[in-house]
């Protein structure tokens, strides 16, 4: 699935990934490939993006938005660090 990852400032990620891990406001969820359209608000947390099923890259995110589309994920946070 491709992903793209914004904060106000800059584009932090932009790429084809097997999946995304993501601090929900209600608990963490996982994003796979092909999942169902949907729209999600984030809370605090670390977010991990598994580039394949042996690989991934974490950030602490501080809050945002998800939107699942056409087999694209579209994260809107305020902020990232990478770990």
């Amino acid at each position: 699935m491709q992903l793209d990852i914004l904060t106000p400032e800059k584009k932090i990620y932009e790429g084809d990934v097997y999946g995304i891990y993501l601090p929900g406001v209600s608990g963490y969820f996982e994003i796979l490939d092909k999942h169902a359209p949907m729209v999600a608000a984030l809370g605090e947390g670390e977010m991990k993006i598994l580039t394949d099923k042996t690989s991934s890259e974490s950030y602490n995110i501080k809050g945002g938005f998800l939107e699942m589309n056409n087999n694209k994920a579209v994260v809107l946070i305020e902020g990232a660090e990478k770990k």
